[in-house]
Protein backbone atom coordinates (compact mmCIF):
# COMPACT_ATOMS: atom_id res chain seq x y z
CA UNK A 1 0.00 0.00 0.00
CA UNK A 2 1.56 2.86 -1.14
CA UNK A 3 0.68 6.76 0.87
CA UNK A 4 2.25 10.01 -0.02
CA UNK A 5 2.40 12.12 3.03
CA UNK A 6 3.50 15.75 2.37
CA UNK A 7 6.09 17.88 4.30
CA UNK A 8 4.58 20.35 7.01
CA UNK A 9 3.97 23.82 6.34
CA UNK A 10 2.24 26.98 7.48
CA UNK A 11 -1.55 26.27 6.81
CA UNK A 12 -3.53 23.13 7.46
CA UNK A 13 -6.67 22.24 5.18
CA UNK A 14 -9.31 20.26 6.42
CA UNK A 15 -11.09 18.62 3.64
CA UNK A 16 -14.31 20.92 3.97
CA UNK A 17 -11.97 23.61 3.27
CA UNK A 18 -10.50 21.71 -0.14
CA UNK A 19 -12.69 23.40 -2.74
CA UNK A 20 -11.54 26.58 -1.28
CA UNK A 21 -7.92 26.04 -1.39
CA UNK A 22 -7.07 24.16 -4.48
CA UNK A 23 -7.00 27.54 -6.44
CA UNK A 24 -4.32 28.71 -4.18
CA UNK A 25 -1.91 25.17 -3.28
CA UNK A 26 1.32 24.85 -3.77
CA UNK A 27 2.81 21.56 -2.54
CA UNK A 28 5.99 21.10 -1.06
CA UNK A 29 8.46 18.42 -0.90
CA UNK A 30 6.53 15.34 -1.71
CA UNK A 31 7.67 11.83 0.79
CA UNK A 32 6.91 8.52 0.10
CA UNK A 33 6.32 6.00 2.19
CA UNK A 34 6.31 2.53 0.84
CA UNK A 35 5.44 -0.52 3.17
CA UNK A 36 8.34 -2.19 4.91
CA UNK A 37 10.21 0.83 4.67
CA UNK A 38 9.09 3.13 7.63
CA UNK A 39 6.31 4.06 9.54
CA UNK A 40 3.52 6.44 8.65
CA UNK A 41 3.46 9.04 10.46
CA UNK A 42 -0.16 9.54 12.29
CA UNK A 43 -0.68 12.59 11.75
CA UNK A 44 -1.67 12.01 7.87
CA UNK A 45 -3.55 15.73 7.13
CA UNK A 46 -2.07 17.60 4.16
CA UNK A 47 -0.22 21.16 5.33
CA UNK A 48 -0.38 23.45 2.37
CA UNK A 49 1.25 26.56 1.85
CA UNK A 50 -1.15 29.50 0.46
CA UNK A 51 0.38 31.48 -2.42
CA UNK A 52 0.61 35.40 -1.32
CA UNK A 53 -1.83 37.57 -2.38
CA UNK A 54 -1.30 40.52 -4.43
CA UNK A 55 -1.56 43.76 -2.91
CA UNK A 56 -3.72 45.52 -6.20
CA UNK A 57 -6.46 42.26 -6.28
CA UNK A 58 -9.97 44.09 -6.19
CA UNK A 59 -12.02 41.39 -4.45
CA UNK A 60 -16.03 41.41 -4.94
CA UNK A 61 -17.68 38.71 -3.37
CA UNK A 62 -20.71 37.21 -4.95
CA UNK A 63 -23.81 36.01 -2.30
CA UNK A 64 -27.08 34.31 -2.58
CA UNK A 65 -29.22 30.98 -2.03
CA UNK A 66 -28.47 28.24 -4.43
CA UNK A 67 -30.66 28.78 -8.10
CA UNK A 68 -30.69 32.48 -7.95
CA UNK A 69 -28.19 33.11 -10.90
CA UNK A 70 -24.60 33.94 -8.75
CA UNK A 71 -22.85 32.01 -11.43
CA UNK A 72 -24.72 32.87 -13.93
CA UNK A 73 -24.17 36.70 -14.11
CA UNK A 74 -20.68 36.39 -13.03
CA UNK A 75 -19.82 34.48 -16.25
CA UNK A 76 -22.20 36.77 -18.50
CA UNK A 77 -20.30 39.66 -17.29
CA UNK A 78 -16.67 37.70 -17.23
CA UNK A 79 -17.40 35.45 -20.41
CA UNK A 80 -20.09 37.16 -22.44
CA UNK A 81 -21.93 33.27 -21.76
CA UNK A 82 -24.85 32.30 -20.43
CA UNK A 83 -25.81 28.81 -19.69
CA UNK A 84 -29.37 27.20 -19.42
CA UNK A 85 -28.72 24.03 -16.55
CA UNK A 86 -28.05 25.03 -12.84
CA UNK A 87 -25.26 23.54 -11.67
CA UNK A 88 -24.28 23.74 -7.87
CA UNK A 89 -21.12 25.85 -6.90
CA UNK A 90 -18.35 25.06 -4.10
CA UNK A 91 -16.96 28.34 -4.88
CA UNK A 92 -15.17 29.66 -8.04
CA UNK A 93 -12.97 32.41 -8.66
CA UNK A 94 -12.95 34.54 -11.44
CA UNK A 95 -10.37 37.27 -12.99
CA UNK A 96 -10.49 40.44 -14.71
CA UNK A 97 -8.50 43.19 -15.70
CA UNK A 98 -9.52 46.37 -14.76
CA UNK A 99 -8.13 50.18 -13.97
CA UNK A 100 -7.35 51.03 -10.12
CA UNK A 101 -5.53 53.99 -8.93
CA UNK A 102 -4.34 54.73 -13.28
CA UNK A 103 -2.75 51.17 -12.68
CA UNK A 104 -3.63 48.10 -14.03
CA UNK A 105 -5.00 45.19 -11.44
CA UNK A 106 -7.22 42.74 -11.12
CA UNK A 107 -11.02 42.38 -10.60
CA UNK A 108 -11.16 39.18 -8.87
CA UNK A 109 -14.96 37.99 -8.45
CA UNK A 110 -15.52 35.08 -6.23
CA UNK A 111 -18.61 33.00 -6.87
CA UNK A 112 -19.69 31.71 -3.73
CA UNK A 113 -21.84 28.39 -2.41
CA UNK A 114 -25.44 28.81 -1.67
CA UNK A 115 -25.48 26.33 0.42
CA UNK A 116 -25.12 26.73 4.56
CA UNK A 117 -23.09 23.93 4.80
CA UNK A 118 -19.63 26.15 4.44
CA UNK A 119 -20.11 28.89 7.07
CA UNK A 120 -16.07 29.06 7.80
CA UNK A 121 -15.99 29.68 3.89
CA UNK A 122 -18.59 32.52 4.12
CA UNK A 123 -16.97 34.16 7.24
CA UNK A 124 -13.71 33.77 5.14
CA UNK A 125 -15.14 35.08 1.48
CA UNK A 126 -16.16 37.81 3.80
CA UNK A 127 -13.07 38.86 5.86
CA UNK A 128 -11.44 38.85 2.50
CA UNK A 129 -14.04 40.99 0.37
CA UNK A 130 -13.38 44.83 -0.67
CA UNK A 131 -17.17 44.63 -2.04
CA UNK A 132 -20.25 42.43 -2.19
CA UNK A 133 -22.71 41.32 -4.26
CA UNK A 134 -26.13 39.66 -2.53
CA UNK A 135 -28.09 38.48 -5.06
CA UNK A 136 -32.00 36.80 -4.69
CA UNK A 137 -34.28 36.04 -7.51
CA UNK A 138 -37.30 38.24 -7.86
CA UNK A 139 -39.37 35.30 -8.50
CA UNK A 140 -38.54 33.62 -4.85
CA UNK A 141 -39.38 35.83 -1.82
CA UNK A 142 -37.36 32.78 -0.02
CA UNK A 143 -33.90 33.68 -1.89
CA UNK A 144 -34.70 37.39 -0.39
CA UNK A 145 -35.39 36.44 2.99
CA UNK A 146 -31.83 33.88 3.05
CA UNK A 147 -29.83 37.52 2.07
CA UNK A 148 -30.79 38.50 5.23
CA UNK A 149 -28.52 36.44 7.65
CA UNK A 150 -25.81 36.91 5.23
CA UNK A 151 -25.82 41.17 5.59
CA UNK A 152 -25.88 40.75 9.14
CA UNK A 153 -22.84 38.53 9.00
CA UNK A 154 -21.28 41.39 6.56
CA UNK A 155 -22.34 44.17 8.71
CA UNK A 156 -20.82 42.27 11.81
CA UNK A 157 -17.13 41.30 10.61
CA UNK A 158 -16.92 44.45 8.76
CA UNK A 159 -18.64 46.75 11.23
CA UNK A 160 -17.56 50.58 11.13
CA UNK A 161 -16.20 50.40 7.51
CA UNK A 162 -19.95 49.04 6.16
CA UNK A 163 -21.90 51.67 8.17
CA UNK A 164 -19.70 54.39 7.03
CA UNK A 165 -20.05 53.94 3.19
CA UNK A 166 -16.53 52.83 2.49
CA UNK A 167 -17.19 49.17 1.30
CA UNK A 168 -19.53 48.64 -1.49
CA UNK A 169 -22.79 46.32 -1.35
CA UNK A 170 -25.05 46.14 -4.07
CA UNK A 171 -28.58 44.08 -3.21
CA UNK A 172 -29.20 42.34 -6.76
CA UNK A 173 -32.78 41.18 -7.97
CA UNK A 174 -32.27 38.86 -10.81
CA UNK A 175 -34.30 36.94 -13.38
CA UNK A 176 -36.27 40.25 -14.08
CA UNK A 177 -37.23 38.34 -17.46
CA UNK A 178 -39.15 36.42 -15.10
CA UNK A 179 -42.97 36.28 -15.28
CA UNK A 180 -43.67 34.59 -12.03
CA UNK A 181 -42.55 37.46 -10.14
CA UNK A 182 -42.79 37.44 -6.55
CA UNK A 183 -40.62 40.47 -5.07
CA UNK A 184 -41.24 43.87 -6.45
CA UNK A 185 -38.85 46.30 -7.63
CA UNK A 186 -40.46 48.71 -4.43
CA UNK A 187 -39.29 45.82 -2.04
CA UNK A 188 -36.04 45.69 -3.35
CA UNK A 189 -35.23 49.04 -3.36
CA UNK A 190 -36.91 49.73 0.31
CA UNK A 191 -34.87 46.63 1.68
CA UNK A 192 -31.49 48.68 -0.03
CA UNK A 193 -32.36 51.72 1.59
CA UNK A 194 -32.27 49.94 5.09
CA UNK A 195 -28.93 48.62 4.22
CA UNK A 196 -27.95 51.49 2.99
CA UNK A 197 -26.51 50.38 -0.23
CA UNK A 198 -27.35 50.50 -3.62
CA UNK A 199 -30.14 48.31 -5.81
CA UNK A 200 -30.62 46.80 -9.17
CA UNK A 201 -32.72 44.38 -10.86
CA UNK A 202 -30.56 42.58 -14.06
CA UNK A 203 -31.26 39.31 -15.83
CA UNK A 204 -28.56 37.27 -16.70
CA UNK A 205 -30.64 35.25 -19.82
CA UNK A 206 -31.46 38.70 -21.33
CA UNK A 207 -27.81 40.49 -20.32
CA UNK A 208 -30.13 43.21 -18.98
CA UNK A 209 -28.10 45.14 -16.46
CA UNK A 210 -25.09 42.81 -16.16
CA UNK A 211 -22.45 45.54 -17.18
CA UNK A 212 -24.25 47.86 -15.30
CA UNK A 213 -23.95 46.09 -12.03
CA UNK A 214 -20.79 45.81 -11.74
CA UNK A 215 -19.31 49.17 -13.08
CA UNK A 216 -22.00 51.05 -10.39
CA UNK A 217 -20.49 48.60 -7.60
CA UNK A 218 -17.17 50.29 -8.78
CA UNK A 219 -17.79 53.67 -8.76
CA UNK A 220 -19.36 53.18 -5.55
CA UNK A 221 -15.53 52.49 -4.15
CA UNK A 222 -14.60 55.82 -2.36
CA UNK A 223 -11.03 54.50 -0.83
CA UNK A 224 -9.56 54.44 -4.72
CA UNK A 225 -10.43 54.94 -8.21
CA UNK A 226 -11.54 51.68 -10.18
CA UNK A 227 -12.94 51.63 -13.32
CA UNK A 228 -13.50 49.24 -15.89
CA UNK A 229 -12.10 50.65 -18.33
CA UNK A 230 -8.41 50.34 -18.83
CA UNK A 231 -6.19 53.40 -20.37
CA UNK A 232 -5.40 51.16 -23.24
CA UNK A 233 -8.80 50.89 -24.45
CA UNK A 234 -8.75 54.32 -25.03
CA UNK A 235 -9.14 54.78 -28.97
CA UNK A 236 -6.56 56.49 -31.17
CA UNK A 237 -8.46 59.17 -31.32
CA UNK A 238 -8.99 60.00 -27.80
CA UNK A 239 -5.35 59.37 -27.44
CA UNK A 240 -4.47 61.86 -30.12
CA UNK A 241 -6.69 64.26 -28.58
CA UNK A 242 -4.90 64.00 -24.95
CA UNK A 243 -1.83 64.14 -26.49
CA UNK A 244 -2.72 67.58 -27.80
CA UNK A 245 -3.91 68.58 -24.23
CA UNK A 246 -2.45 72.07 -23.29
CA UNK A 247 -0.50 72.52 -26.64
CA UNK A 248 -1.29 75.74 -28.70
CA UNK A 249 -2.47 76.10 -32.22
CA UNK A 250 -1.95 78.68 -34.61
CA UNK A 251 -5.58 80.00 -36.09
Amino acid sequence: MLSIIFALDELVVASGFWELARPIIKFARPITFIRGQGKIPKDRSVRVRAMPEQSNDYRVVVFGAGGVGKSSLVLRFVKGTFRENYIPTIEDTYRQVISCNKQVCTLQITDTTGSHQFPAMQRLSISKGHAFILVYSISSRQSLEELKPIHAEIVEMKGGDLEGGSIPVMLVGNKCDDVNRECTVQEGAELAKRWNCAFLETSAKTNHNVKELFQELLQLETRRAVSLQLETNKSKAQRRRDKLKGKCSVM
